[in-house]
C-alpha cells in the first residue's frame, strides 16, 4: 500500500502516518519480510503506579475550591506546609492530563478578546477611525495630546485638536465638532477607536449614543485593529517638516497641526487611494482626476508599445474600503487568528492598511 501511494507521488512519511505506522517500522519490515518486532514492552504494572483511589484523591485535591485557580507547583507546597503529601508535582501535571484538566480553571482563566467585526465603506462619512498620539513637550515626561478623526474611505482628516490632557469629555467635543463642520449626519456613522480610557469614558460613549453613532473598539495592544489612524500618525511624525525639537506650547503644536492638515488634505498624494489626495477623493473628484491619468498612460503606451508589455497602470477607483477586514482562503472567508495579529509595530499596521485598501 505504501508502495503503490508512493508511486502516485505520496510522500513515504505522510503514507506512513495514514497507515498508522512509523517509517522505522516500514523499513524492518521491508529488512526482514514476515518478521516479528523483538522490542518487549513492559509486562506488568509498576508496583509503585498511583492507584485509582489515588488518582481521585489528586484530582478532588486540584479541584478542590482553595486550589482550583492553582497550578501543582503552588499546590505541593502548600500542601507540604500542612503536613501532607499526595504526589509530586510531575505526577500531579501527568493526572490532569490524562483527566484533560491540564487548562485553566475558575477565576483564573485568562480574558479573551474577540477580533472587531468587519466595517466596509462604500462611500465617505461611513466609518471614521480616531486616536490620541503624544506631541513631545519641552518639558520631560509632560506631552500635549493631539486627537484625530480620520475617515477610513476617503483618508481624509475630518477632525482634529491638541490639547494638554487626556480626557473623555475633549474627545465627546471632537466629535460632535468633525459632525457639525462637515455637515455630517451621525446616524448609523461607526467610529472606531482603540481601547484607551478616553475612548471608553461614559461621557464619549453617551454623546455617541445620543448622536446614533456606532462605537467600534480594536482588541487591546493590537494596533492593527486600528491600523488607519496609527499609519496616519506615522505619514504626520516622518515628515521631513515635523520638528525635531519639541513644542514649546499648545498653540505652536496648533499651528504646526494646521500647516499639516492642509498639505495632507489638499495636496498629499495618498498610496491607499490611487495617489489623489483625500480631499478629491472626499468631493467625489477622483474619477474624472484618474480617468484623466488613464489618458494619459494610453497615449504614452501608443507611442512607444515595446516599453508596456505589461498593460498600463491601474487608475480605476477603489469602490470599497474595509476596516478589521476577514482574509481569503480560497473563497471562503475566515477570521483572522489572534497570532496574525498580536506583537504588531505601527509600520506593520501602516503596511497592512495598504494591503487590504
Amino acid at each position: 500500500m505504501v508502495g503503490g501511494a508512493v508511486k502516485e507521488g505520496a510522500r513515504r512519511a505522510k503514507a506512513c502516518e495514514v497507515l498508522g505506522i512509523s517509517v522505522r517500522t516500514l523499513e524492518r519490515w521491508e529488512k526482514e519480510p514476515g518478521g516479528e518486532g523483538k522490542r518487549r514492552g513492559p509486562k506488568g504494572k509498576p508496583a509503585h503506579a498511583f492507584t485509582e483511589e489515588e488518582k481521585e484523591q489528586v484530582v478532588a485535591v486540584v479541584n478542590a475550591a482553595e486550589y482550583r485557580d492553582m497550578p501543582p507547583s503552588q499546590i505541593v507546597p502548600i500542601l507540604a506546609d500542612g503536613g501532607s503529601y499526595i504526589a509530586s508535582e510531575s505526577t500531579m501535571y501527568r493526572i490532569l492530563r490524562e483527566e484533560k484538566l491540564l487548562t485553566h480553571r475558575s477565576a483564573s482563566r485568562p480574558r479573551r478578546h474577540r477580533r472587531p467585526a468587519e466595517y466596509e465603506a462604500t462611500g465617505p462619512n461611513q466609518v471614521w477611525c480616531w486616536d490620541i498620539t503624544y506631541l513631545r513637550s519641552v518639558v520631560r515626561g509632560l506631552f500635549f495630546y493631539l486627537y484625530l478623526v480620520v475617515d477610513i474611505w476617503s483618508r481624509k482628516i475630518m477632525g482634529w485638536e491638541v490639547h494638554g490632557t487626556e480626557s473623555s469629555e475633549l474627545a465627546s467635543g471632537l466629535v460632535l465638532k468633525a459632525c457639525g463642520e462637515n455637515g455630517v449626519d451621525p446616524k448609523g456613522l461607526v467610529v472606531h477607536s482603540d481601547n484607551g480610557g478616553p475612548m471608553k469614558g461614559a461621557t464619549l460613549l453617551a454623546t455617541m449614543q445620543w448622536l446614533g453613532i456606532i462605537p467600534s473598539f480594536s482588541r487591546p495592544s493590537v494596533s492593527e485593529d486600528n491600523a488607519y489612524a496609527e499609519a496616519l500618525f506615522r505619514t504626520l511624525k516622518y515628515r521631513p517638516e515635523y520638528p525635531e525639537r519639541p513644542f514649546e506650547s499648545v498653540e505652536e503644536a496648533r499651528g504646526w497641526m494646521d500647516r499639516f492638515v492642509a498639505w495632507y488634505n489638499h495636496e498629499h498624494r495618498h498610496s491607499g487611494i490611487r495617489f489623489v489626495t483625500p480631499a478629491s477623493r472626499h468631493a467625489g473628484e477622483e474619477v474624472g482626476i484618474l480617468a484623466d491619468r488613464k489618458r494619459v498612460y494610453e497615449i504614452a503606451r501608443e507611442r512607444n508599445p515595446l516599453r508596456w508589455s505589461r498593460g498600463i497602470r491601474n487608475w480605476e477607483p477603489i469602490a470599497k474600503v474595509r476596516l478589521n477586514p476577514l482574509k481569503q482562503d480560497g473563497g471562503k472567508i475566515i477570521p483572522l487568528s489572534d497570532n496574525e495579529i498580536d506583537g504588531t509595530s505601527n509600520y506593520d499596521a501602516e503596511k497592512y492598511m495598504r494591503q487590504i485598501s
